[in-house]
């Protein structure tokens, strides 16, 4: 009972704004805006007005247990040939995004006077999939909570910004919904964020953006681990003598929701899922991911992502307006566009 009381709030809160927003939605004489958005920003406005303290833990569990729980349901409607695909076209242009923002992030956060773990936990953020490879970064190269805010906020405002921006210069630019989808997956730095941005578009846009940014998720464990390596020098060059290496546990880094993803895809391809069953599995999913998006705009806190400073914001913005371009510029080049 005490569990119900715990989390019935925050959950049954994020699903009353997902309704309202997919009836916004299905209001709307074009389609420019998807639900996600919608609910993200009547989300980010109510909670601007009002702070409860009971929402939280209920918040918390619809915007990652949720978030990650409809990612998985949605590989009950594609093909696995399909994922296979997308990925290996996502890893061509992934590998010129990170190279961006680690390259040229290091000189950009040197350029704005910023301490490395912030700048790297900003890279790490844009490269990578957000707040989570931030969480994942942090303790390994022994962020304090400053530097965390720090990136997590450089990295959010961007992609509020981004959300809304992307479907209108996805259809100025004409691309087709895989190519849109590539550029979303590979360029928005938060899972949610290209969820909103990918379905925004299309269905089948949202489709291909989500599975890139799967395949963009897993480049986690290789960064985390050259980090660990490069703290742990740092430290023992610091203090003059060897030092215990930072241990690493893999199953604490691998997304395991990836996982749950791809078993499901295996399964519909088999062809032992019923078309409806996919059709209802698409559906629900689309609906948690509008919900998780609410409970995000439900624990954002305006007056707190002010206060992060403004090199922080400007480091944030430059690297992330450079894999804007150089993930649309990669695409060219290749034929996908």
């Amino acid at each position: 009972m005490n569990v119900i009381k715990k989390y019935a709030p925050g959950i049954v809160a994020s699903l009353i704004i997902a309704v309202l927003s997919k009836w916004i939605e299905s209001l709307l004489p074009i389609h420019l805006i998807g639900a996600s958005v919608i609910a993200l920003f009547i989300g980010m406005f109510i909670n601007h007005f009002l702070h409860t303290d009971c929402f939280r833990a209920g918040l918390a569990f619809t915007s990652k247990k949720v978030l990650k729980f409809a990612i998985i349901l949605l590989g009950l409607s594609l093909s696995i040939d399909t994922v296979l695909e997308v990925g290996k076209l996502s890893i061509c242009v992934m590998i010129f995004t990170l190279l961006t923002c680690f390259g040229v992030g290091y000189f950009v956060g040197k350029a704005l006077k910023l301490n490395w773990k912030t700048s790297n936990l900003i890279s790490a953020g844009t490269g990578i999939c957000g707040g989570s490879a931030i969480a994942a970064l942090a303790p390994v190269i022994d962020a304090d909570d400053m530097d965390i805010a720090y990136a997590m906020s450089a990295t959010f405002i961007f992609d509020m910004i981004m959300i809304l921006l992307f479907p209108i210069m996805g259809r100025w630019l004409g691309l087709s919904d895989m190519a849109y989808g590539l550029w979303a997956g590979t360029a928005v730095n938060d899972t949610s964020s290209v969820v909103a941005a990918g379905f925004a578009y299309s269905e089948a846009a949202g489709d291909f953006a989500t599975m890139v940014k799967l395949t963009r998720t897993l480049s986690i464990i290789p960064v985390v681990l050259i980090f660990a390596f490069i703290n742990a020098n740092l430290k023992r060059k610091q203090s003059g003598v060897g030092q215990e290496k930072h241990k690493v546990k893999f199953t604490k880094l691998f997304p395991w929701f990836i996982a749950g993803f791809l078993a499901m895809t295996v399964i519909n391809s088999i062809g032992i899922v019923p078309d409806t069953v996919s059709i209802v599995a698409k559906d629900i999913s689309k609906f948690l991911m509008v919900s998780a998006l609410a409970a995000i705009g439900l624990n954002t806190d305006f007056k707190k992502m002010a206060k992060s400073g403004a090199r922080p914001m400007l480091h944030g913005f430059i690297i992330s307006a450079l894999v804007v371009l150089v993930a649309i510029a990669v695409e060219y080049f290749i034929g996908i566009v």
